[in-house]
């Protein structure tokens, strides 16, 4: 997970960056209706799908236009075609930008959801323009203050701290943590606020680097694990690079009790090739969403949609996202009424306080506007899975594993 950093290059747009990102865009109508769904499809709606596809960032985000596919047979049955038109950023801040303004000068989209890294560049301009955003808070506290966004965990205040990720670390026996993060803002922040919730739980914190630069060399932070002592291991980074880590580790022969990734669970781990299969034996994943090895009737819906879409493997991070993202618009177009607008889905989706993600959350809800006290989720809940071979199991008594706001604790913005 990711959020915000300011960048000067935001404020400024060249005419090549925009002509990239038009060249990045592509589009695709539901086919839901077609795909035999149940239903009728009465009302048309498009919207954009911001999404780093390719560059440093895609390796969590690449796979949400397969979940936003799927979304729309949900979509569908509810009585709502959805197209889609999808852009690229690149995981480039200017290429962001001018795919907001491509959607709404060229496209001229309903709403836009939003699973990108570097949305906080866009955010200002959808504001802006009163442009519905809907998707994962994964960036920049723009999902916090803009009232035209709505997150589908809730709108994530990371500087606040809540019980759960060390509530799991004392469980499984963690002493001394190595808790490492990318320098982006949501990022940074969850790193120090893993930290405090160790340390609350009673969990050394050995290692803290919050502050890793994106796609840098991870060989010298595990060497300083490795001197530090540790024994668990939180990363706020890509798969890519955690699963590096923990190779790593594991090559200087350093035993850990827990390696814990937000990341990887499910198809970015599965389809991620045998050497990464290999690094990432007995790691535990986090998930905010239940389980697929939980078999519940919200999974088997949300499997059946990604078949119908043309997804047969097993769902990705980004996945759920682009999913529940498409959740939520029905949601809000439901509450908005017949005939609905862009003002008038803002209106629908600011009645929405019990979201339960389709069921995802299990019996958990959260409050999508709650813009002040959600800091983990629905009920500050995590679900946690573990790889062994080439499977996933449900950890015993952390699917789910819920946590409570640490009164008076809180850690400092990054910026």
């Amino acid at each position: 997970m990711f959020r915000r950093r300011r960048t000067a290059c935001a404020a400024g747009l060249s005419a090549a960056a925009v002509l990239l990102a038009a060249g990045c865009g592509s589009s695709s109508s539901g086919g839901a209706a077609a795909g035999g769904t149940t239903g009728p499809a009465t009302q048309k709606i498009t919207i954009g799908v911001i999404a780093d596809l390719t560059g440093a960032a895609a390796s969590p985000n690449k796979s949400v236009v397969a979940g936003v596919k799927a979304g729309t047979y949900y979509a569908a049955r509810n009585g709502y075609t959805v197209r889609y038109v999808v852009g690229d950023t690149a995981t480039n801040p200017a290429t962001a930008l001018a795919l907001a303004q491509k959607f709404v000068t060229q496209d001229h989209v309903f709403a836009v959801i939003g699973n990108s890294a570097l949305l906080f560049t866009a955010a200002p301009y959808l504001t802006a323009h009163n442009v519905p955003v809907i998707g994962a808070s994964a960036d920049g506290p723009e999902w916090i203050t803009s009232k035209n966004m709505f997150s589908i965990w809730g709108p994530l205040q990371t500087t606040k701290v809540a019980t759960t990720q060390g509530k799991f670390l004392k469980q499984m026996g963690v002493t001394n943590l190595a808790d490492v993060a990318y320098s982006l803002p949501i990022a940074s922040e969850a790193g120090e606020s893993t930290a405090v919730s160790a340390q609350v739980a009673g969990v050394k914190v050995g290692y803290l680097n919050t502050k890793v630069t994106l796609g840098s060399d991870v060989a010298p932070l595990v060497l300083a694990m490795k001197d530090a002592g540790v024994d668990g291991l939180v990363a706020q980074m890509s798969p890519d690079a955690a699963f590096a880590i923990v190779k790593g580790l594991r090559e200087q022969g350093v035993n850990l009790k827990v390696a814990l990734l937000p990341t990887g669970y499910g198809g970015d781990l599965l389809q991620a090739g045998p050497g990464a299969l290999q690094s990432a034996q007995n790691v535990y994943f986090l998930s905010g969403y239940e389980l697929m090895e939980m078999r519940t009737p919200a999974t088997k819906q949300f499997a059946a949609d990604l078949k119908s879409a043309g997804t047969t493997t097993a769902p990705t991070y980004a996945m759920y996202n682009g999913y529940v993202s498409v959740g939520l618009l029905v949601a809000g177009l439901k509450a908005a009424g017949p005939n609905p607008t862009p003002a008038s889905l803002l209106t629908g989706l600011g009645t929405i306080h019990d979201w339960n993600a389709l069921g995802l959350y299990g019996s958990h809800t959260v409050d999508i506007n709650d813009r002040e006290n959600v800091v983990s989720g629905a009920d500050n809940c995590q679900w946690i899975a573990k790889l062994q071979g080439s499977t996933f199991t449900a950890v015993p008594n952390a699917a789910p594993i819920c946590g409570d706001v640490v009164p008076g604790r809180t850690v400092a913005p990054s910026s």
